[in-house]
């Protein structure tokens, strides 16, 4: 599907958004991390003067306010549910199937499923369902900061609604054995002198999550904020390399550690965490790794958009701008 012939009251009209930051009727390209939008650039857009606006409206204060936001958030919410229950699910039957390399059969049909959940939830919400994509939005500007939060407490309400379907369909033994499809950095097992712990340590664990969460938003979300490459490619196909690059990561960094008891790189905070809250024990054991790492992969990619020549990357049309919030907060001109 191209991204120009789809329908205008499903996308909503992008280059209103900065003079509706309250909240608009058209609900996906407003609060999407991918701009789909007629609109082409020339690179002349950078000399347009950026209109005044508060900083209220550059937090998005009245995202709180907006019904629609909210409304939006429950698509964010249900959508992270079915993410975990199925990723969690998926992660659980691989290992207990006796075949063989499942770690690769399961990076595929974890790339099968978060393409067709992302292809649902994208007209309800934007389809984000992770924290890495809210976060990482609301730094470049796509969408405030106040809505990043709203959609960020969605997905971990969503991601332990997930995770307790999950356990309430599996037996004790599996959920134990396989901690619930959850992250974990390490396991106890049998030793031959006693239960030993194994798994990765917890700088290398550390390392891995910023850098493969550094790839996942270079790789696949580069795509989707550049507004000439999402219209370009459409709508389907930026989705399908979203999935795709996820599901890579997922086999590389199982399979590069090869450490039993390490899970493998989370890239979705929101999905670590709801493992966590219904299973608990282990799983917080460095848990926030799973959090700090992606968030510090989320500033650094942001960095690089503002250091790569402006003519590479249309940034211009987006109202919240961390650096020119930032600059608005402290009563310096804006960028």
């Amino acid at each position: 599907m191209a991204a120009n012939t789809i329908p205008r009251h499903i996308l909503g009209d992008e280059e209103s958004h900065p003079h509706n930051i309250g909240g608009s009727k058209r609900i996906a390209a407003v609060f999407s991390p991918f701009p789909m939008g007629d609109h082409e650039w020339t690179g002349d857009d950078q000399k347009t003067p950026p209109a005044s606006v508060t900083l209220a409206q550059k937090l998005g204060v009245m995202d709180f306010f907006s019904l629609n936001v909210w409304r939006a958030s429950i698509g964010e919410l249900i959508g992270t549910a079915v993410l975990v229950f199925m990723i969690d699910a998926i992660v659980i039957s691989t290992y207990e199937t006796d075949i063989k390399m499942p770690n690769l059969v399961m990076s595929v049909l974890i790339a099968i499923v978060i393409t067709i959940l992302l292809i649902a939830v994208f007209p309800v919400s934007g389809g984000h369902i992770n924290p890495i994509i809210s976060f990482s939005a609301a730094l470049v500007g796509i969408i405030s900061i106040s809505r990043a939060v709203i959609y960020m407490v969605a997905q971990c309400v969503g991601a332990t609604l997930g995770a307790l379907a999950l356990k309430a369909v599996v037996s004790s033994s599996i959920e134990n054995t396989f901690s619930l499809g959850g992250c974990t950095l390490t396991v106890i097992a049998p030793g031959p002198n006693g239960p030993i712990t194994v798994g990765l340590e917890t700088a290398q664990a550390f390392w891995l999550e910023i850098f493969c969460s550094f790839v996942f938003l270079f790789a696949s979300i580069w795509m989707a904020y550049d507004h000439r490459q999402a219209k370009s490619l459409g709508l389907v196909k930026v989705l399908s390399i979203v999935g795709m690059v996820l599901g890579l990561l997922v086999f590389i960094s199982t399979t590069v550690t090869a450490k039993k008891g390490y899970a493998g790189a989370g890239m979705n905070p929101a999905r670590c965490f709801g493992a966590a809250v219904v299973r608990g024990g282990h799983l917080w054991d460095g848990h926030w790794i799973f959090w700090v790492g992606p968030f510090i992969a989320c500033v650094a990619f942001y960095l690089y958009t503002k250091i790569i020549p402006t003519q590479h990357f249309h940034a211009s049309g987006y109202p919240h701008d961390f650096f020119s919030t930032l600059k608005l907060a402290c009563g310096s001109p804006q960028l």
